[in-house]
């Protein structure tokens, strides 16, 4: 199946954000319920990051959406103190709220790949409850480099893929 990547509209939010209800529901079936609560994220950051242009989508031949995932240049705040250490300080790019709609086996891959075209450096974090993020992870190179927290307080899992 042929796919692509491209930037988010306003037109998309709809659709994006039942990505995201999909998303919650599978994490919750699969041991994860606590990493998008309260209906994170909300509309309002994903309209913020479409009009940055940092919301992409995943979209098959006909223009359906079938994945979605943030892609912004760093520095990000949340990364400045790790317990452990990046890879590299090289200039970096961040993956963040990769979600699909679950019809296509390996479409994470295909975003991370896209993604590895287009930064020298990626990061990304993940719930340590996420053992499915975190196998992508490791199968796509990232590295295990230790423990950031988020706007909440809640320690995540950070990886670094340096390329």
């Amino acid at each position: 199946m042929s796919l692509s990547v491209r930037n988010a509209t306003l037109d998309d939010l709809k659709e994006i954000m039942h990505l995201f209800s999909l998303a919650r529901l599978f994490m919750k079936k699969q041991g994860n319920p606590n990493q998008w609560i309260n209906n994170y994220p909300s509309e309002e950051l994903i309209k913020e990051q479409i009009e940055r242009r940092v919301c992409m989508v995943c979209c098959d031949v006909t223009g359906k959406i079938l994945a979605t995932f943030c892609f912004l240049p760093g520095p990000d705040p949340t990364y400045s103190h790790i317990e452990g250490a990046w890879l590299s300080d090289r200039p970096y790019y961040v993956i963040h709220r990769l979600a699909s709609d679950g019809s296509i086996h390996g479409i994470a891959d295909f975003c991370i790949s896209w993604c590895r075209n287009h930064a020298v450096s990626l990061r990304l974090d993940t719930h340590e409850d996420n053992k499915i993020m975190q196998h992508i992870a490791k199968k796509n190179g990232f590295v295990y480099c230790g423990i950031i927290y988020v706007a909440n307080g809640t320690p995540r899992l950070a990886y670094q893929l340096d390329l």
